[in-house]
């Protein structure tokens, strides 16, 4: 039997694949603004409103992450969600003075972070845009599927550009400490699979990823995708562009985790559980963690909601859930020693 890890040991045994004393039992996402309204008129500490003093009031292992904005606080914004802030090589020469900030990393709250992860008490990590999610928020949601064709020398030029940034700033959050994986935000799947071929995907993402992978490998930082939607066939391109591991693995949309662990034996996964069920009682909450539960014991898997927890989860049925994961997390640590 093994004895208790600290929140970090834990990580990196269940990341590692090595037998582990229990899961972490952790949040990747934010709850949503109106989950925690109800919530607190429901029973929780109204006076618990920091993201991680709320872990720690639930008594869930605590991941500090930080996401390295690319764009300066005075960059032009959209005028609607997906809307377009440039549309060719010129504004984007103009629009450049707004992005790729010298300084991304806070490193003043890099420094207490990086003080509890040497004790063991808390995971870091850090989120940068990808190489798909970017170039969309410059073009706007409809004019960048019509860019891979009509200005595929400007995309290349942003996800150069991209890149560079991304490994200064990887050298940058260095200086302070190492944090213990990363996530790339793409967004390039919905319910229906990737929302682009694999040829695009080869020419215009997967080279860019093979020019940093290498760099947070060579730090000991794990590389994970983070991607919405149906990601089955897309894993097998993340797999072959080098990233070790996806979150969230989104149950509605068709995600089986059993399915893409067949495929990637060693891929690391976190999230995979459906938050549909969890306004649906105990017996629906147990065959969920059930579900898991083969594959979390094989390690590889942190356990988490596969998005934000949904506002018509109730706080009695949250708690519900936390008690449940403690004792399916304890049975995930005893088949991972078997």
């Amino acid at each position: 039997m093994l004895a208790a890890m600290t929140p970090r040991e834990r990580f990196h045994a269940v990341m590692s694949f090595k037998p582990f004393d229990r899961l972490p039992i952790m949040e990747w996402a934010t709850w949503w603004d109106k989950t925690l309204e109800r919530w607190y008129s429901e029973g929780l500490d109204p006076a618990v409103r920091d993201r991680y003093d709320l872990y720690r009031h639930l008594g869930m292992d605590v991941y500090y992450q930080d996401w390295f904005s690319v764009q300066t606080p005075d960059c032009p914004r959209p005028a609607s969600h997906g809307a377009s802030i440039m549309k060719g090589g010129a504004d984007y020469d103009e629009l450049r003075r707004y992005l790729y900030p010298a300084h991304a990393v806070d490193k003043a709250q890099w420094e207490k972070w990086a003080a509890e992860q040497e004790t063991g008490e808390a995971v870091l990590w850090f989120t940068v845009d990808g190489f798909f999610w970017f170039a969309r928020t410059l073009f706007g949601i409809e004019p960048h599927m019509y860019a891979f064709y009509d200005y595929p020398d400007l995309l290349h030029r942003i996800n150069q550009d991209l890149t560079d940034w991304v490994c200064r700033m990887i050298d940058e959050v260095c200086t302070v400490c190492t944090p213990d994986f990363m996530t790339f935000a793409e967004d390039m799947s919905y319910n229906h699979g990737p929302m682009l071929s694999k040829g695009l995907f080869d020419e215009f993402m997967r080279p860019y990823y093979e020019q940093v992978i290498p760099k947070l490998e060579e730090k000991g930082i794990l590389p994970i995708i983070d991607s919405d939607g149906d990601i089955t066939t897309a894993a097998d391109w993340f797999a072959e562009a080098g990233l070790a591991g996806i979150l969230p693995l989104e149950r509605q949309a068709g995600v089986d985790v059993e399915i893409v662990r067949q495929k990637h034996p060693r891929m690391r996964f976190i999230g995979c559980y459906d938050k549909m069920v969890m306004n649906q009682g105990e017996a629906a909450m147990r065959a969920e963690f059930e579900r898991l539960l083969p594959t979390a014991g094989q390690g590889g898997l942190i356990v988490s909601c596969d998005h934000q927890t949904p506002p018509g989860v109730s706080f009695s049925e949250y708690e519900l859930y936390l008690q449940l994961f403690q004792e399916y997390a304890e049975k995930a640590g005893k088949l991972s020693q078997q």
